[in-house]
């Protein structure tokens, strides 16, 4: 199986983006995903929304120490009820990693985000190690994902990829 991701770039160069301003407290007093992404970013970016669909993006690319903060679950599930199919940074939270995966949102650690601009268009392969800025022409390399993590993406995160081997 390999996992491609395309996608077009969105960047906040700032370091320490917190779950506060993923998603601010003030908005969950519903867990709905609609009513989180609707909100997503709007403390660190209050056009993010309008950004994001000018430049059609898809991919956030941030500074390092993304998601810091709280445990809040919600950060990455507004980010990919926003339409993030992917988060590259320097370093993640590790309580932001780890929900993250649990719902099925690809993050990649890559220190030269000084090569990633906004509206770069990115060609990212999870299984292959690689990451393909088709804007400049440039290849990279990558943390190859391991097969498990490329199964539980596949079945769309931890819940269903639980489910599925319940089953088997």
């Amino acid at each position: 199986m390999t996992y491609v991701i395309e996608g077009n770039v969105i960047k906040y160069e700032e370091r320490n983006i917190n779950t506060d301003l993923i998603i601010p407290a003030r908005y969950l007093n519903k867990s709905d995903a609609h009513h989180l992404a609707a909100h997503c970013m709007e403390d660190l970016d209050p056009k993010f929304h309008e950004k994001k669909k000018e430049l059609n993006a898809s991919i956030l690319v941030a500074g390092a120490n993304f998601g810091s903060g709280s445990s809040r679950e919600q950060a990455p599930v507004a980010l990919k009820a926003a339409g993030i199919k992917c988060i590259i940074a320097p370093s993640y939270a590790r309580i932001f990693f780890r929900n993250s995966i649990n719902i099925a949102l690809p993050l990649i650690e890559f220190s030269e985000i000084d090569e990633l601009h906004t509206a770069d268009k990115l060609q990212i392969d999870l299984e292959g190690g690689s990451l393909v800025n088709n804007t400049t022409g440039k290849n990279y390399s990558i943390p190859k994902m391991p097969q498990f993590l490329q199964e539980l993406l596949a079945e769309e995160g931890l819940i269903n990829f639980g489910k599925k081997m319940l089953h088997q």
